[in-house]
């Protein structure tokens, strides 16, 4: 039998309603497959919820996991502080009348931060809000505070160390840093995560969180008794881990504490240590297990808050004797005097606060852990400012110097999933840099907030399937709220703000809080490197050969340094790198996806040679 043609137009539609060329060409307009044609229920996966499932009562239309504190009259909806300031920050809903959910109060915002009260008898008052307007559109988030730059020394430091001190961890003493090797080595040999994190069957799975924690708390114990029989007889010779609760929560504390202040250490078994502790917080399994294995971080603050010393961190000497000493463009007679300086600073504050409970080691311990977190600070934050700098300094903000310094993109061309023009780009690139630095800049403080919802009790976590295996998504309010405030803090710094503010938090994009602390520290990786290239161009130029092929290749150094600055801030910002399209583009954690992906295509550039010219091994490596 012949095929039916292709241009008839007298098909009949098969009686059975089942699928077929004659079908499909027949009638393609009215088609409807016919086993979800009479369907009374959404069709999903086993990890879907219901896209239409109310907001539980009391809480933020928009989060969910906040109570709200507010109703918008016209949106008709209640929402958190945070969620209102993000939802009517300008435009039409800049103007929305909200009503206080705590008291029988219409308000609306006003330019000056206030708002304006209506009681019931018709008179009115000004009170303040939790979010001002700045007068360019944008509504600052909650009031969370967000310190700025360290003090510059021989100034008044106030309570600027004493604000910051609350999230540097304590640096770990040598004794301690034994206890670390036995952590780190127990749990590189624990499979916790492959055997929690499936869906089988079998035990319950509070039965196999209690079993495989009590199996890690046994190989801490032998390997301590390896390493020190006396005192490995002494803590577990009942084998009771109830009574050895203190010993374990320390060992434990002691790897968070490390991770925090070394982000590129215990890079495959942190995420173990937290899902762990993660689990034990659940009140089922610590029924069981008849301890918690979290005590909270400590913290120079809590040191010395212990034993009434925070007044070394109002010293105004604090400045000299916890400063980063450079070596770059110096003579050593200056190193060498601000170094004997510096030393004479702590020996001075070692002296004058030593008490009882605070020795003149644990206040050595104390500006050492301070002096650590500039170092952090350096090595993370500053290769931001020096990208900001090369930006400001080879492109003008309005137009392009010549046509290869043109940074517009053009969706489609090059990868690009954004379009804009020369000077919509320099914005999108000085602000997305703003913002790493601004997060970079508070990054103990984000991460203490992401322990703390991590590790809450309250705020449980769901598993599912993301699009990149099974993940823990969990909410993460306090990391929000503080994103929300470093937001704000960075569209205040530009003159205008391009591109979604949306931040991801507890969704298929960023699952929960430790994912988001692991995108944000890796951008010293991203950026470091591409600042050390561009800092031994001119030292490669030195060398007669190399200066024949960049001069042969791209002109001149200056042309080279242009032409890679221009590729990365083209195409390291242009809304690529996501697994699906829907999924890309210009919010918050777009930008760093886009900035990786950019990284993975550097073999196939024009300049890679030079970067390996100049010791580049790659972005996971060290510099």
């Amino acid at each position: 039998m012949g095929s039916p043609s292709l241009g008839s137009s007298n098909l009949e539609k098969p009686s059975n309603g089942s699928f077929s060329l004659e079908n499909i060409l027949g009638d393609h307009e009215n088609l409807e497959h016919p086993k979800y044609k009479e369907a009374d229920e959404p069709v999903g996966g086993w990890d879907e919820e219901a896209a239409d499932k109310p907001a539980p009562d009391g809480f933020c239309i928009e989060c969910e996991d906040q109570p709200a504190k507010m109703f918008c009259e016209n949106c008709s909806d209640n929402y958190c502080d945070v969620c209102f300031a993000a939802q009517h920050r300008k435009g039409s809903r800049k103007g929305h009348v909200i009503k206080l959910l705590n008291c029988k109060s219409s308000k609306k915002a006003k330019e000056n931060g206030s708002t304006q009260v209506e009681g019931k008898d018709g008179d009115s008052m000004d009170i303040e809000l939790d979010y001002v307007d700045d007068g360019s559109g944008q509504l600052a988030g909650p009031s969370t505070e967000v310190l700025g730059t360290q003090p510059a020394i021989g100034a008044k430091v106030s309570e600027w160390f004493v604000e910051r001190s609350k999230f540097i961890p304590l640096r770990l003493a040598n004794s301690e840093r034994k206890y670390l090797r036995l952590l780190d080595a127990a749990l590189s040999v624990s499979e916790y995560t492959d055997k929690i994190d499936t869906l089988g069957f079998g035990l319950s799975k509070s039965k196999r969180i209690v079993y495989q924690i009590r199996e890690l708390c046994s190989i801490l114990s032998g390997l301590v008794l390896s390493a020190d029989y006396k005192q490995g007889q002494e803590l577990f010779s009942d084998r009771d881990f109830e009574q050895n609760s203190d010993f374990y929560q320390q060992i434990f504390e002691l790897g968070r504490r490390h991770k925090i202040m070394n982000p590129d250490k215990m890079r495959t078994t942190y995420g173990k240590l937290i899902y762990l502790l993660q689990d034990s917080q659940s009140p089922e399994v610590r029924d069981m297990l008849n301890f918690s294995c979290v005590m909270p971080i400590k913290t120079v603050h809590s040191v010395l808050e212990e034993v009434d010393a925070l007044g070394l961190l109002r010293d105004d000497l604090i400045s000299v004797a916890t400063k980063e000493i450079y070596s770059e463009g110096r003579s050593r007679r200056e190193i060498q005097k601000d170094i004997k300086s510096k030393e004479r600073a702590i020996e001075t504050l070692a002296s004058r606060y030593e008490r009882k409970g605070l020795s003149q080691e644990n206040v050595r311990q104390c500006l050492y852990s301070i002096g650590d977190n500039h170092a952090f600070l350096r090595t993370n934050r500053d290769p931001c400012e020096r990208m900001i700098a090369h930006l400001k300094e080879h492109f003008h903000p309005t137009q392009p110097k010549d046509p290869k310094g043109n940074l517009a993109i053009r969706i489609g061309k090059g990868g690009a999933r954004l379009s804009h023009d020369h000077s919509k780009q320099y914005a999108y690139v000085l602000q997305s840099l703003s913002l790493w630095k601004e997060i970079l800049h508070d990054m103990f403080h984000l991460w203490s907030l992401a322990e703390q919802d991590l590790l809450s009790d309250k705020v449980t976590y769901r598993l599912r399937d993301t699009g990149q295996g099974l993940n823990r998504v969990q909410a993460a309010p306090k990391t929000s709220r503080m994103m929300h405030a470093i937001l704000h803090r960075a569209q205040q710094s530009v003159e205008m703000w391009v591109g979604s503010s949306v931040i991801h938090m507890g969704d298929h994009n960023v699952p929960n809080a430790l994912m988001f602390i692991d995108k944000y520290s890796q951008i010293y990786r991203i950026l470091l490197p591409i600042c050390n290239t561009l800092s031994q161009i001119p030292s490669l130029a030195a060398n007669p050969a190399l200066r024949s092929y960049i001069d042969d290749e791209f002109g001149s150094t200056d042309h080279l340094i242009r032409e890679i600055l221009t590729d990365f801030f083209r195409h390291g910002f242009d809304g690529s790198g996501a697994d699906s399209y829907t999924d890309a583009g210009s919010c918050i954690d777009g930008r760093l996806t886009s900035a990786w992906n950019w990284c993975a295509t550097l073999e196939k550039k024009k300049f890679f040679p030079v970067f390996l010219l100049t010791g580049f091994t790659g972005f996971d490596g060290d510099w």
